[in-house]
């Protein structure tokens, strides 16, 4: 089994470019939301951490922002908590489809974790970051500050470039999306 991992800014459409390579794909930002809603052990350490602000189970993403809004470095504390968990469902999703010729990775963090092992094929999916920005407005309940308090915590995109083993122009066109993903796959077959 080899690792495609897609790595890119935040709104680049690396979701979307998962599901166009028809393999097993391990959504980390779905792995969280679950987690959110059915993980009690995870919800009794944030509790016990901020218990002025997590009222009760499960886990609102409201009370979570509010957290992260309230002083941007409660992020790294979160992520402290919560990380681990990711890796471990990481570590399932991995072990359940070892027999796969491909999974991918649409891991947000993925380089900024460690997560990358040297045979990894590392995609950049690039977009123009106007567009970027007017798909991100969009988005429901999209909150800007968290946006940017997000983008701090990520390595620089020149480094996430300089990692890559590919780079995808994200145009935001399906069908030319769906080629770029076929002349990936021709190459690393």
């Amino acid at each position: 089994m080899r690792r495609i991992a897609l790595v890119g800014d935040i709104g680049s459409g690396k979701t979307f470019f998962s599901k166009l390579f028809k393999y097993p794909v391990f959504n980390a930002d779905l792995i969280v939301s679950n987690l959110y809603k059915n993980d009690k052990y995870l919800f009794s350490k944030i509790k016990k951490r901020f218990p002025q602000i997590i009222s009760s189970f499960p886990l609102k993403k409201a009370e979570l922002l509010k957290i992260i809004l309230k002083r941007p470095n409660n992020l790294k504390i979160l992520s402290k908590i919560i990380h681990p968990q990711v890796r471990k469902k990481m570590r399932e999703f991995l072990k359940k489809y070892r027999k796969k010729k491909f999974v991918i990775l649409d891991v947000p963090l993925f380089l900024e974790n460690k997560l990358n092992i040297k045979k990894d094929i590392i995609i950049f999916i690039e977009a123009d970051k106007k567009k970027i920005r007017d798909k991100i407005k969009k988005r429901k309940n999209i909150n800007l500050k968290l946006i940017n308090i997000l983008r701090k915590n990520q390595i620089p995109i020149r480094l996430k470039k300089k990692k890559s083993t590919f780079f995808i122009k994200n145009n935001f066109i399906s069908k030319t999306a769906k080629k770029n993903v076929k002349l990936i796959l021709k190459e690393i077959n």
